[in-house]
């Protein structure tokens, strides 16, 4: 049987609808990126990442560093990688915001597009920061697209991966590509959505780059078709199913041996959970599954344990239980609610 287990989540009263739980928190945002250090990275095929490193006056290279990877269509500024990265600098904990290829800052320093099959890049920018700081902790987090990138790494390094990462945290990862793209090709919405963004990355990127001959991306084109015709090709396969089962993590969890965590929702509208029940997941592998919370939603009620980010919650809990943290003391509601008001106040003000 999978070691998985049923968690509940309360969302807001008023949020309880899967998409409202998914479109709202991908927009609410109440504050900018906090103060960084942008490092470049230059990869074997001549293209170069960018990541971000905000480090708290008083972290020493004994602490611990916690590596976050966006999701499809993201940057470093995308609002849960800002809010988390203000908690976790309020913690004392160094966070490293990774731009995926051609993403944010880095967006024409890379020729190739990213995509889900470019986990030995998040290899290397691990290998620059543990050369840099080798004696602290690494945790890598990885948010949808990029909590599968991330399981996909871990699980195909197996026990090498115990050399970088102490801890991994996936957030509504896509295991099953073909599903997900299934998922998303039965709401127009999201579809229409994502098709936007790639086509304007498809665009720059022809543009941008010399060699590249002049290419586009037909506005009716679904997801399906454009993986098809352009992201299988660009990554190296000849058959798109070919293209989904070589990218998709689940088949890898067994193969996982460093402590990991995967937080799944029932009603997340890009990620069919229901792939779990066919996967032998190891003992160091948590999964807790949801009946709410949408995709990277989890906006909770606040007052009540956890606060309005529920997920933010989760993930601190995750990476601070090993020091005890104060933060996650049994709390009662009044303290709730005020560690809620100071939540959102820290997140408009700093």
């Amino acid at each position: 049987m999978p070691r998985v287990y049923e968690n509940l989540f309360k969302p807001c009263l008023f949020l309880k609808n899967r998409h409202l739980q998914t479109i709202i928190a991908s927009f609410l945002l109440f504050s900018r990126f906090p103060s960084s250090l942008t490092r470049f990275i230059h990869l074997p095929d001549g293209d170069q990442l960018v990541y971000e490193v905000i480090t708290p006056k008083k972290w020493t290279q004994n602490d611990l560093t916690v590596v976050m990877i966006h999701g499809l269509c993201g940057s470093c500024s995308s609002p849960y990688l800002i809010r988390l990265a203000k908690k976790f600098r309020k913690r004392n904990i160094r966070t490293i915001c990774v731009n995926l290829r051609g993403c944010g800052k880095g967006r024409g320093l890379a020729k190739r597009i990213y995509h889900v099959d470019i986990s030995d890049d998040i290899w290397r920018v691990l290998k620059e920061i543990q050369k840099d700081t080798p004696q602290s902790p690494l945790f890598l987090v990885g948010f949808s697209l990029g909590g599968n990138i991330a399981l996909k790494m871990v699980g195909e390094r197996g026990a090498e991966a115990k050399s970088l990462v102490s801890k991994i945290i996936a957030v509504n990862p896509p295991i099953d590509l073909y599903s997900s793209v299934q998922l998303l090709s039965k709401n127009r919405f999201y579809e229409r959505y994502f098709m936007r963004y790639l086509r304007s990355d498809v665009f720059f990127r022809h543009h941008h780059f010399a060699d590249l001959p002049p290419l586009e991306i037909p506005t009716d084109m679904t997801l399906v078709e454009f993986d098809e015709f352009y992201m299988a090709p660009q990554s190296g396969f000849l058959a798109l199913q070919e293209y989904y089962q070589a990218c998709s993590s689940g088949r890898l969890i067994p193969e996982i041996q460093i402590p990991c965590h995967i937080l799944f929702a029932k009603d997340d509208p890009i990620v069919d959970t229901n792939i779990l029940s066919v996967l032998k997941i190891p003992e160091n592998v948590e999964v807790i599954i949801t009946d709410n919370g949408g995709h990277l939603g989890y906006l909770g009620s606040f007052g009540k344990e956890g606060g309005g980010y529920w997920m933010d919650f989760k993930i601190l809990n995750w990476i601070c239980s090993h020091q005890s943290h104060r933060y996650f003391k049994e709390k009662s509601k009044l303290k709730c609610l005020i560690a809620s008001i100071k939540e959102v106040l820290r997140a408009i003000l700093f």
